[in-house]
């Protein structure tokens, strides 16, 4: 969520209602528009309850979709790792494409996916380099104890990072349905207009733009709130970032170079085919 722009959106949401009750205001009779202010109130109060249920439920819906986001990110990154320590007991030649294919996947996943669900676009393809996992790995038949255990337990990996990976992409478009966002807003503009009707000219004019600054200050953050949960994966402060894949690379790099394993990576930097 870009600060700035989420407090300029407040500011004139905030700024937009005091303008609208002060100029109702100029015309309201004494002890505004309703004769009963106790009924009001009684009317009021069921409005704001049940936004504030409808609201608690998505906010609980988005923050759901928020973390399983999050923590898919980072379920996908150690899997990776895992990976890469479970190719090494492949055969040789076969252990170092399988090793190589891994890395270009981090990155694809970096300077690719990610990219691409930030700016709002539903990066759900096929990884390419997925896909040349899968056909490495295909035609290989196991020959001694080692090599079946190696390749069931690749086989398990592989499950657990492409569930995880659908995790991670699960929150990029977004899982609150067109039909509650009608709602919600609705719901905004009905308590928007309640609260001008009661402006009040025998009220101080700095009591009535307190009144409706406070209540359009935070209806505006709270639907700010549910549309940044609602799109974790973005550049703003507070979004998914590819903070596990990124230190997973790294440390890919770093236990390869321990351990005296040279991977010629058939990608350059951006997982991009060399």
């Amino acid at each position: 969520m870009n600060l700035v722009w989420g407090a300029l959106v407040v500011a004139a949401t905030a700024g937009a209602g005091i303008a609208a009750m002060l100029f109702v205001r100029r015309r309201a009779p004494e002890g505004s528009y309703f004769s009963d202010g106790d009924r009001a109130s009684g009317v009021f109060g069921v409005l704001a309850t049940g936004f504030s249920v409808l609201l608690g439920f998505i906010v609980f819906l988005a923050f759901t979709s928020y973390d399983q986001s999050r923590l898919g990110a980072e379920q996908e990154a150690l899997v990776l790792q895992q990976q890469v320590e479970t190719a090494q007991f492949f055969p040789a030649t076969m252990a170092e494409e399988l090793t190589g294919q891994l890395i270009c996947y981090g990155r694809t996943v970096v300077h690719d996916e990610w990219p691409l669900a930030e700016s709002g676009a539903a990066a759900d393809e096929v990884n390419p380099w997925g896909v040349e996992l899968f056909r490495t790995v295909v035609s290989f038949q196991p020959e001694t104890a080692k090599d079946e255990a190696a390749y069931g337990k690749w086989l398990d990996q592989t499950s657990e990072r492409e569930s995880a990976r659908i995790d991670r992409m699960h929150g990029a478009v977004g899982v609150i349905p067109t039909p509650l966002w009608i709602v919600l807003i609705l719901l905004s503009g009905v308590i928007f207009v309640f609260m001008l009707f009661f402006a009040d000219s025998a009220e101080r004019a700095r009591t009535q733009a307190l009144l409706m600054g406070s209540v359009a200050t935070v209806v505006a953050s709270l639907l700010l709130l549910i549309n940044f949960l609602d799109k974790p994966l973005t550049d703003g402060v507070g979004g998914v970032k590819p903070v596990a894949m990124e230190r997973a690379l790294e440390t890919i790099d770093e236990a390869l170079a321990e351990a005296g394993r040279e991977v010629e990576a058939p990608c350059n930097e951006l997982g991009r085919r060399v």
